[in-house]
């Protein structure tokens, strides 16, 4: 149960005053609160983006232009549209002892502004001043003042962002409501350590982020933002080595192969493990092999050989006589592990088996019944694995594929479907170390750096969308002598029905050229669909695949020589990395084309330039972080991992260790947080909604 004194938080943001239910759904859109519906504590945490500083209060003359100003000035006269301008806008002429400025008011209430401002009054005006064919105007100024309404207008104003139908004082407004709602609250941080910077409380730091006094109020680096941001990093850390120490306490088995089954599957490879495979699987069978549950994570850049280190590991728990699971995020991906383990698994005398969400109904209880008796070694399979009707003979070792895709919670409960089952969870995406002890710090890390021996290198090309024609003609040619590749379609920000008519677009275009030999996959098909084009793609029966980001992650065909990112601008970097990763996989020589919008804009350039640079997965990930912060380079806001909300790690890493070393400290003196500032602990874990471990606090 949530502590009662955080209620007035948690009350629904409808029921503020000035909200309502229909407004209440326009801030469940801003806030992504959907049919959960928005609450007090997530207008708290919609932090301003900017300010308007409306502390000077220059003359006409001396008005900087082309931004926010408060005008003190006096009417002169009212300008209504007439005859053949009967159409065009209201203005009004305004004057100080420097100079003058029009008004200018398009489909207005012309009632509003003849009372706001009448002819010979003094008035502050607060707009965008702007210079237009030599005279100064300012259209639709935000604010029209009288003295007593100046003497209330905040000198220093927070900006939000909005969705449509809310406006800058309607947030404003809630935001205000919000913070009366505030409890006192005990301090949880150590008061020497923020002393020693000079931080705020807790709540002083939300009321002045809110209500800033001037716009280094409301910066990264400002006192508020660091305290708010390493209280989140704090609760963050605390919630991870509490689930940490949860795993580590149920008491593990240990799991040690003889090497049997291992030694016929190193031998059928047509390569040797590279230096870090060997060690990344030394390390994984050492954690195995103790009485410790093990909770690692494996990392590495596109085409490292992960998979083969998890079957390895898979593998040593087959020989100790237990089975083992392998969970990926997709059934593309899910069916891929299975045809590419497959085979190694079952030359090697292993029985593995496939079950994803479509399976037919005969089919899926003859592989639960095999399943419960011990005559499947190793089950692959998407969500489907949580299910209840998923029960393992003796589960010694879960394999989570692209790990960020799930949250903590989804991590427990495959552990949970044996007796101290062992974790290897594993990613694609190179995370920044920052990432790792923010995001993992509840593992231990295990990371392949090298490739595979064969593994080509891929020459990058960045292009305007003016050349796409060269492209298609380039595109001509490598297919006339046998090639594949991918063409992807530009990532439309959360509107699935644009990417998918970009995507069906771009395959009708392409069809006219290539005929039946270019196919289409999108996120939206049926699953037996994507199944069927992404075979006919596999076995050659199509060369040109169209698709939307849906082949982001593992697919893996090794004739597609050529990738092609249109729109590559609107791409993340990890994005477009592991994009490009989609080739380079067989032995032909390979390209990527990144067409792109022109003119780029500084970020995107920028994004262009190092896919030109580098191949290196980690390079770019930690280029990434710094360009675009931590939620989109794991995907978090799509996915169960915690974005962040105050805490941006490209600027606010450098607090991390800190709450690593209080989060240690703290469990360290009071492991279930039960002193006065464990119960104060408690109370931030539940302010940033991490319930795991707080829930692991309950059960003891």
């Amino acid at each position: 149960m949530r502590p009662a004194i955080l209620n007035p938080l948690f009350a629904p943001l409808a029921s503020l005053p000035g909200v309502g239910p229909k407004t209440g759904k326009q801030f469940d859109r801003l806030l992504e609160r959907g049919a959960e519906g928005a609450r007090a504590i997530d207008i708290l945490c919609h932090i301003p983006h900017a300010t308007i500083d409306r502390r000077e209060r220059p003359k006409l003359r001396d008005a900087p232009r082309d931004q926010i100003v408060v005008i003190e000035a006096r009417v002169v006269e009212h300008r209504a549209p007439t005859g053949r301008y009967a159409k065009g806008p209201y203005r009004v002429l305004v004057e100080d002892d420097t100079g003058d400025m029009q008004l200018v008011f398009f489909h207005s209430n012309v009632e509003w502004i003849q009372k706001s401002l009448p002819v010979g009054e003094t008035r502050w005006i607060s707009g965008r001043l702007e210079l237009y064919e030599g005279h100064l105007q300012m259209t639709h100024p935000d604010k029209v003042l009288d003295a007593q309404g100046l003497a209330r207008l905040p000198p220093v104003e927070a900006v939000y962002s909005l969705t449509e139908g809310l406006y800058q004082r309607t947030v404003a407004r809630a935001v205000q409501e919000a913070l009366k709602r505030l409890p006192a609250l005990p301090e949880w941080r150590d008061p020497r350590w923020l002393g020693q910077r000079s931080l705020p409380g807790f709540i002083e730091a939300l009321t002045r982020l809110h209500t800033p006094g001037s716009p280094a109020d409301v910066a990264p680096d400002s006192p508020a933002r660091l305290r708010l941001a390493s209280d989140e990093l704090l609760a963050n850390q605390l919630a991870l080595m509490m689930v940490r120490a949860r795993m580590r306490d149920d008491n593990g088995r240990a799991t040690q192969g003889d090497g049997r089954i291992a030694a016929k599957i190193l031998a059928a490879l047509p390569f040797s493990l590279t230096g870090a495979q060997t060690v990344a699987t030394a390390e994984i069978l050492a954690d195995m092999a103790s009485d410790k549950r093990m909770l690692r994570l494996l990392q590495g850049d596109v085409g490292s050989g992960k998979t083969l280190v998890a079957l390895l590991a898979m593998t040593a728990a087959v020989e100790n006589g237990r089975q083992a699971a392998l969970m990926a995020p997709t059934e593309i991906l899910a069916r891929q592990h299975y045809e590419r383990i497959g085979p190694m698994a079952g030359a090697a005398g292993m029985r593995v088996a496939l079950i994803t969400g479509r399976d037919a109904s005969t089919q899926r209880r003859r592989t639960l019944a095999e399943l419960a008796a011990g005559e499947i070694d190793i089950l692959i399979g998407t969500h489907a694995l949580f299910q209840e009707s998923v029960q393992f003979a003796d589960l010694a070792l879960a394999v989570v594929d692209e790990q960020h895709r799930f949250g903590v919670h989804q991590r427990l409960a495959l552990g949970e479907k044996g007796a101290a089952v062992d974790i290897l969870v594993m990613t694609a995406t190179p995370i920044p170390r920052t990432l790792v002890l923010t995001f993992f710090g509840d593992m231990d890390v295990s990371t392949l750096r090298e490739k595979p021996a064969g593994r080509q290198s891929i020459e990058t090309r960045a292009m305007p969308l003016e050349r796409i024609g060269d492209v298609i003609e380039g595109l001509k040619r490598a297919t006339a002598a046998g090639a594949q590749a991918y063409w992807v379609c530009p990532l439309v920000e959360e509107n699935e029905e644009l990417e998918l008519s970009a995507a069906q677009d771009r395959f009708e275009d392409l069809a006219r050229i290539f005929g039946d030999r270019v196919g289409l996959v999108h996120g939206q098909m049926k699953g037996r669909d994507k199944d069927a084009a992404m075979e006919a793609f596999q076995r050659g029966q199509t060369q040109v695949l169209v698709a939307t980001t849906v082949i982001e992650v593992g697919v893996d065909v090794p004739n597609a020589v050529i990738m092609i990112v249109e729109h590559a601008e609107r791409f993340g970097l990890a994005q477009l990395h592991q994009l490009r990763g989609r080739v380079g996989r067989g032995s032909g020589k390979s390209s990527c084309v990144l067409l792109y919008r022109a003119p780029l804009g500084e970020i995107a350039g920028g994004r262009l330039g190092i896919m030109r640079e580098t191949e290196d997965g980690f390079r770019i990930a930690e280029e990434d972080l710094k360009l675009r912060g931590e939620g989109e380079v794991l995907g978090a806001r799509q996915s169960g991992a915690p974005g962040f909300r105050f805490a941006d790690l490209s600027v606010h890493a450098d607090l991390l260790p800190a709450a690593r070393e209080e989060a240690a400290k703290a469990l360290q003196n009071d492991p279930g947080l039960t002193g006065e500032r464990g119960e104060a602990l408690r109370l931030l874990l539940y302010i940033f909604e991490r319930e795991e471990a707080a829930r692991l606090l309950r059960a003891g």
